[in-house]
C-alpha cells in the first residue's frame, strides 16, 4: 500500500476535514487569511490530521469531534511552521517560497500566533478536558524541543541522546498526540490509547530521522527544499553525530568546523565523510527499528484496513524520498 492508498482509506472523511479547516480561518483581518491559507494549502503531506482519522477508524468511530480534533491538529502543525521557517531564516517549504519569504517575517510570527489561539478556541468548542490537557502539554513539550535546537545549533558537540530528545520534542510529541487524542474522543481503553501514543511517537521519529537522511541524500526539486539546509545553518543531526564519531580525527576536525561555522562550504567533503563512515545507513536503520516499533504498538487492534494503512504508513515513513 502506498501513500495515496493509505490515503485513500479515510479521503471521504478528508472533505468535512479540510471544510472545518477552512471554516476557522476566517478572519475580519485580510492579512490573517491570506497567508494561514497560503501555508495550510501549500501542499503538505497532512499526516498528522490523517494519523488522527486514521486512529479512529481503528473501532470504526470517526465523528465530527474528530473532524475537528484533526484541524486544530494541522493548525497547531502549520503554527510551527510559519515561526520555524522564520528562526530558520528559510525561504522554501514543499517546493515554494516560505510565508516569510512572501511576507515577511512579523506577519508569519504573528499568524503563527493566531493559529495557535484559534486551535485552542477550537479546543473549547471540542469540550474534551483529556483532550485539552493532552493538546496544552504536547504544545509547551513543542515548543521546548525547538527551543533545545536552537540551542544546540552551531554546537558539534551535541550527542545522540540530546538529538533524540530534541526530534522527540520538535516533531515526534505532536504525532503521538494525533493519534492519542482520536482514542481518547473514540473512547478508547487505556490500554489502547498508550499504544496509540507509542504508535504515533515512533512513527513520527522514524519520519523525522528520515527528514534528516533526505538533508545529505534527497534531491531539491523532490524534496521542494534546498539540499544541505542542516549544515548550512548549522545543525548537528544524526547523520553529522554519526560521521563525527566514525570518523577520523580529522574528518571530525572538518565537520566540527562546518557545525560551528555553518554554511556549504564543504558540502562535498562532509557528504564523503558521511557516505565514508556508512552514517545514513545507521539513521535509516534507526529509522527502521522506530517504524517496527510503531507497528508492534497496533498488536492490541483488530485487523482492518485502517490498521492495514497504518502498517503501510510505518514503512512509507522510512521509503520515502520527500
Amino acid at each position: 500500500m502506498d501513500q495515496k492508498a493509505v490515503f485513500q482509506t479515510v479521503a471521504h472523511e478528508f472533505d468535512a476535514v479540510n471544510s472545518t479547516i477552512h471554516q476557522y480561518l476566517a478572519s475580519n483581518v485580510p492579512m490573517v487569511e491570506k497567508v494561514a491559507e497560503y501555508i495550510i494549502d501549500s501542499g503538505g503531506k497532512r499526516l498528522r490530521p490523517m494519523l488522527v482519522l486514521l486512529s479512529a477508524g481503528l473501532a470504526g468511530k470517526i465523528s465530527p469531534d474528530h473532524h475537528l480534533l484533526a484541524a486544530i491538529i494541522e493548525f497547531l502543525h502549520t503554527a510551527t511552521l510559519l515561526h520555524d521557517d522564520v528562526v530558520d531564516k528559510s525561504d522554501m517549504r514543499r517546493g515554494r517560497p516560505t510565508a516569510n519569504a512572501n511576507w515577511g517575517n512579523a506577519p508569519s510570527v504573528l499568524v503563527g500566533d493566531f493559529l495557535y489561539a484559534r486551535s485552542f478556541e477550537m479546543l473549547v468548542k471540542l469540550g474534551n478536558l483529556d483532550v485539552m490537557g493532552q493538546l496544552s502539554d504536547t504544545t509547551s513539550k513543542n515548543a521546548e524541543g525547538e527551543v533545545m535546537q536552537l540551542m544546540n545549533v552551531k554546537n558539534p558537540n551535541t550527542s545522540e541522546a540530546q538529538y533524540m530528545e530534541v526530534i522527540t520534542g520538535k516533531t515526534a510529541i505532536l504525532f503521538k498526540a494525533s493519534a492519542q487524542t482520536a482514542g481518547i474522543i473514540a473512547g478508547y481503553t487505556s490500554e489502547q490509547n498508550a499504544a496509540l501514543a507509542d504508535y504515533g511517537l515512533h512513527l513520527g521519529l522514524a519520519f523525522q530521522l528520515i527528514d534528516d537522511v533526505l538533508d545529505y541524500a534527497g534531491d531539491s526539486a523532490t524534496l521542494g527544499k534546498n539540499v544541505g539546509d542542516d549544515l548550512a545553518e548549522g545543525k548537528p543531526t544524526l547523520p553529522l553525530i554519526h560521521a563525527m564519531e566514525h570518523g577520523t580525527d580529522l574528518d571530525k576536525k572538518l565537520i566540527k568546523e562546518c557545525i560551528r561555522k555553518g554554511g556549504l562550504v564543504h558540502l562535498d567533503e562532509v557528504l564523503a565523510i558521511i557516505d565514508k563512515t556508512n552514517s545514513l545507513n545507521y539513521v535509516i536503520d534507526t529509522a527502521k527499528q522506530h517504524a517496527d516499533k510503531a507497528k508492534e504498538s497496533l498488536s492490541l487492534f483488530a485487523d482492518s484496513t485502517y490498521k492495514t494503512a497504518m502498517l503501510a504508513l510505518a514503512d512509507i515513513a522510512v521509503a520515502r524520498d520527500k
